[in-house]
């Protein structure tokens, strides 16, 4: 395996620590107390308390970083080049209806471009780590995006939005298109896990609107070190901003990216 930073290796700690926690949580899904944060956005006690440990180990490691929570937000600090993003469990749902499809994400930025990237299923025991500049990983194994050129091979990963969501429409025209063009389209119900499969080669491509940062920081840096290209739904560059994503690699991303603009 490469050479890990300093700080990968803080947030890989944190990661896996915080996914012990997680495994005992799973271990016992049918005890955990549940409320609803929403129209299908669920939090439960494992969230809450996952997020509290990564908080705890990063901050104890590198204490002046801000961190940017999906349950507590912002939490600022006194060093204003570097900023965490984290998702203490993406695939809340999966999670809560015992699936183990669900990840801790770790996104680390300095002077505003990602930087360093965790995703932990610690169910599976995979984690996808990366590094600007020096590639991505899979445990102790490079990864680089799938080859396939042909649309009609690809397979691709979304999401959809659920109750209490708005989109409903826009997300069927898309479907519908993307259906017709290729082998196959596959919604697992973690965007973070869904972009490392990319970065693994195992879906050819993602795409999904209004997701958070936290949903996709970490994802983002992974499929960039493993030769992939990562847009908004617009060919730009605003994904943190806009919550809107399109993943894959060289040769298929122009032709998704084709394809959901005519199907909008």
């Amino acid at each position: 395996m490469a050479y890990l930073s300093p700080a990968l290796n803080v947030m890989i700690a944190a990661a896996r620590k915080a996914g012990r926690r997680l495994i005992r949580d799973f271990g016992e899904i049918e005890n955990l107390q549940v409320s609803m944060k929403g129209p299908g956005d669920f939090v439960s006690v494992a969230d809450q308390r996952t997020e509290s440990i990564l908080v705890g180990e990063l901050q104890k490691a590198r204490p002046g970083y801000p961190i940017l929570s999906e349950e507590v937000g912002l939490i600022d600090g006194p060093d204003k080049s570097h900023r965490f993003i984290i998702d203490p469990l993406d695939g809340t749902t999966n999670f809560l209806h015992g699936i183990a499809q669900f990840a801790i994400s770790i996104g680390m930025e300095r002077d505003g471009q990602l930087q360093s990237a965790v995703v932990f299923n610690p169910i599976t025991d995979e984690l996808f780590t990366a590094e600007r500049g020096s590639g991505a990983y899979l445990n102790d194994k490079r990864l680089r995006v799938a080859a396939r050129r042909d649309l009609k091979m690809s397979l691709a990963g979304t999401g959809m939005p659920n109750i209490g969501k708005e989109g409903h429409e826009k997300f069927l025209a898309e479907l519908t298109a993307v259906m017709a063009e290729t082998a196959g389209v596959r919604r697992m119900g973690s965007a973070a896990l869904d972009l490392a499969y990319v970065a693994a080669g195992r879906l050819d491509a993602f795409w999904e609107r209004n997701l958070a940062a936290w949903d996709v920081a970490a994802g983002i840096l992974l499929v960039k070190e493993a030769g992939g290209v990562v847009t908004d739904l617009s060919g730009g560059e605003r994904m943190l901003e806009t919550g809107n994503v399109l993943a894959a690699n060289e040769a298929l991303h122009p032709q998704y990216l084709k394809l959901l603009k005519a199907a909008g």
